[in-house]
């Protein structure tokens, strides 16, 4: 006979169902824990709540055992940052909502949070921009969450209700989030309660805690490339205390020639909760370090996959937290919920680049800046940090370059504080939230370049030579910036029932941003901005049988532009991106207006439980913000307004669940196109050779985002200790990057095939394994244009002459662990 228990999250009962009857049991604890199929003890995810059908009548004796039809499922989600009480009916939200569980995540084996979201959430791409596995760039219907500074950002994530978009470039460190801690990651669109930048949705991470989680846990992993991990955790509950900590720890080689990651992480909560109301104290400390070996020529894939094209280029991030949390039932119907946080983030980055230095013609024995001069015209000299025109040191065989390093120091405090009413409103049932929230934050930010020469490998060694102020109109030179943000927000959101099947939703966010600059060494980058918007939220939901409903929605929202980008705006002065910024005309904020529909229903099967949705979108950006390369110089460019621009596709996903069997698939189109004419410069190898200007018409596609992703996975329980599965991802072909006007190639498609395994040895011990890239598919996840005649082809002594760039994912890799559960 098969036992399925399901555990219940705020009913006041639990059900076991067995053979079809029905037994009503005592409520058990709060905090009650189940064993999991691989011996871990750990509490049920909080979002599914299962609730008597509708023949079942509370309070039945135990004894008088009835038959009764399968069990109505109450998935509750998040329509907020900090939750709002016990969340909402999935049946009431306007909008798709995507939900990543502990389960899902341990499944895929891996310290990357993005791993399991790429597998589970059908819009979601991954790719490594920056070239290293463990800070990738996710990517939800368009629109970025990258680590990458200059990437412009779409996307606002949250970790138990804080905003951790970093203050300076509203990017997101993934690698900064321990993900064995991580409970659940919710995927939300559709919703302007989460503030800036949620352009495209918002990504909610909860983590763990001493409540939801019981027991010990002890995983190691190793395998290709150098790659050696481990995790710890440890979670416990006493009475109304509970404490529960991670440890994490990872080195790799990388594939890649100079890409090692090490990684180390740490998080831990202490919780109290009573009566309903509930306080914990949560921190986290990271240190990470990666070789970062960017995008590569393809003439140098074509060697060696594993090449790298000017290096050094590394980065440390560094973050430590500080997060009080706290929830209060004030009466039956009113919940308060609030949070204070502290974050102090630091980042170092290391480039190796091509340089605009070079020997003067005119005048001899000097470096000049861009431009050399010709004989009788004197060149742009190239300065040091005295002001004074540098001598030529070099031999004249040597290829110069140069060492970008920059320095990021962010502190961000502030508090959120929302609450929660469920009264009914003309005798039907309501649910109404109101909050608010501030972040204030300080960066200090500096920048140099460091003079040198690039040998064979690539590899840019230093002279101690550093450029002071540089080149006309590009511009380099030593930057200390003082930047300031406060970020400030009021909303409230409205879900009336108007009859049990019928769901209205209203309400909106009013955003105000406050932005100064503060040069440290002149007053050219001096500035202050201020962007206000109010965004508005309808939508309604049908429930059309019990198991199927229909949504439809429309929402705004809008994203400030950040310091970095209004520290780069002036297309007469680029600048490094990320690395020297100059002055700057003002940036228009971005507004994203959200259409969407669909279907989703769920199914109980005699082989499981069928769940399913289909849906469409269309999001429209006004003034959205791109990173424009310089047509003057390789490496440097500046932010611009470019219009409008959309982004619409289809979501399809269908999953069956059993006992012994998960199956999973999903299709996107996400198809992002330019709705205005401009003219942009670029790298491109079709843009005008004497200004370096391309055309951009309206329906031109927006490169980087690939039309199409195809998602499948199964999980099978061959026998109670042995279980195996795989998965399968095809992404479409996508343009490269600068090719706004999409005249060249597309990066090709690729296919990826995956398979994993487990043997639970005895109720403690597991081992497993798993191989990535089966087929050992040679493809890229990220492709632009370079400059092929910055340096020469070092490896050959030639001319570059394909001025693609992309960045190469791993060859198939073969790892193998042991985990260990108490």
């Amino acid at each position: 006979m098969h036992v399925r228990v399901l555990l219940t999250a705020s009913l006041s009962t639990c059900l076991v169902f067995a053979s079809g009857l029905t037994f009503a049991q005592d409520a058990p604890a709060q905090g009650t824990t189940a064993q999991t199929t691989t011996g871990n003890v750990q509490s049920l995810p909080p979002l599914e709540v299962t609730a008597p059908g509708s023949g079942i009548k509370r309070g039945h004796p135990r004894s008088a055992n009835r038959i009764a039809p399968a069990p109505r499922r109450l998935n509750v989600y998040v329509t907020s940052p900090l939750g709002g009480g016990k969340g909402t009916d999935a049946d009431k939200l306007p909008s798709t909502v995507s939900v990543v569980d502990s389960q899902q995540i341990a499944r895929t084996g891996s310290l990357n949070i993005s791993d399991a979201l790429q597998q589970n959430v059908p819009a979601i791409n991954i790719s490594e921009v920056s070239g290293n596995p463990f800070q990738p760039s996710v990517q939800f219907r368009g629109f970025d969450s990258s680590p990458v500074a200059g990437t412009p950002q779409g996307l606002a994530v949250y970790q138990n209700g804080v905003r951790i978009n970093e203050a300076f470039g509203d990017t997101v460190n993934w690698d900064l989030i321990p993900t064995a801690a991580i409970n659940s990651v919710t995927v939300v669109t559709n919703n302007p309660a989460f503030g800036l930048n949620a352009l495209g949705g918002s990504i909610n991470v909860q983590m763990k805690d001493g409540f939801n989680y019981h027991g010990a846990e002890i995983n190691t992993l190793g395998g290709s490339f150098g790659r050696i991990q481990s995790s710890a955790q440890w979670g416990k509950q006493i009475d109304n205390f509970a404490v529960y900590g991670a440890l994490e720890g990872l080195h790799d080689d990388g594939f890649r020639n100079f890409s090692a990651s090490d990684v180390r992480r740490f998080y831990g909560d202490v919780g109290y909760r009573n009566d309903g109301n509930e306080f914990h104290l949560n921190m986290g400390l990271a240190d990470n370090k990666f070789g970062a070996s960017a995008t590569v020529p393809v003439e140098l894939l074509n060697q060696y996959w594993g090449a790298t094209y000017t290096t050094p280029q590394t980065s440390a991030n560094q973050v430590g937290y500080l997060n009080l949390t706290g929830k209060v039932e004030a009466t039956p119907t009113w919940t308060v919920e609030g949070t204070a946080h502290v974050r102090a983030f630091n980042q170092n980055m290391v480039d190796g680049n091509p340089t605009g230095a070079q020997p003067c013609v005119e005048p001899a024995g000097l470096l000049c800046f861009g431009d050399p001069g010709s004989i009788g015209t004197p060149g742009v000299p190239a300065n040091g940090l005295n002001g004074v025109q540098l001598a030529n040191p070099f031999d004249p065989a040597a290829t110069l370059g140069e060492i970008d390093r920059t320095s990021t120091r962010s502190t961000t405090a502030g508090f959120s504080l929302q609450a929660t009413n469920s009264d009914k409103l003309f005798g039907h049932d309501n649910r109404f939230v109101v909050g608010t929230s501030f972040d204030a934050s300080v960066t200090h930010f500096s920048a140099t370049a460091e003079l040198g020469t690039i040998g064979p490998d690539f590899v840019v060694s230093g002279s101690g030579i550093f450029l002071g102020s540089s080149g006309s109109p590009t511009s380099i030179g030593p930057v200390a910036l003082r930047a300031t943000n406060q970020y400030s927000g009021i909303y409230a959101l409205d879900t009336f029932d108007v009859t049990n099947a019928f769901s209205i939703t209203g309400g909106g966010r009013f955003n105000n941003a406050r932005i100064e600059l503060q040069d440290q060494i002149g007053s050219a980058l001096n500035g202050k901005e201020t962007f206000d918007r109010f965004n508005p939220i309808i939508g309604g939901t049908y429930k059309i049988t019990p198991e199927l409903t229909a949504y439809a929605g429309y929402s705004e929202a809008n994203r400030a532009p950040t310091p970095l980008e209004l520290g780069c705006a002036d297309p007469q002065h680029p600048c490094i991106i990320a690395a020297f910024l100059v002055s700057d005309p003002p940036l228009k904020q971005v507004v994203s207006q959200t259409v969407e529909a669909g279907l989703r229903g769920t199914k109980e099967l005699n082989v499981g439980t069928l769940s399913w949705k289909f849906g469409g979108f269309r999001a429209t950006n006004s003034d959205d913000i791109l990173a424009i390369p310089s047509p003057d110089l390789q490496g440097f460019g500046f932010f611009q307004n470019v219009g409008r621009t959309r982004r619409q596709g289809l979501e399809a996903e269908v999953n069956l669940k059993s006992s012994a069997m998960q199956l999973y698939a999903s299709y996107a189109l996400v198809d992002a196109r330019f709705l205005d004419a401009l003219q942009i410069a670029s790298n491109s190898p079709f843009a005008d050779p004497d200004t370096g200007i391309i055309q951009v018409l309206p329906g031109n596609q927006i490169p980087a985002i690939p039309r199409h992703r195809i998602k499948a996975g199964i999980d099978y329980a061959v026998t109670d200790k042995l279980k195996v599965g795989g998965d399968a991802l095809f992404v479409g072909s996508q343009y490269f990057v600068g090719d706004d006007n999409n005249q060249a190639a597309k990066l090709p498609s690729y296919t990826v095939f995956n398979v994993h395994a487990s043997y639970q040895i005895d109720k403690t011990f597991q081992i497993y394994g798993r191989v990535d890239n089966l087929f050992d598919n040679r493809y890229a996840t990220y492709g632009t244009f370079f400059d092929t005649g910055a340096i020469p082809n070092l490896s050959n002594g030639s001319q570059f002459t394909d001025a693609r760039s992309v960045s190469p994912a791993r060859p198939r890799a073969l790892y193998v662990g042991l985990k260990a559960t108490f």
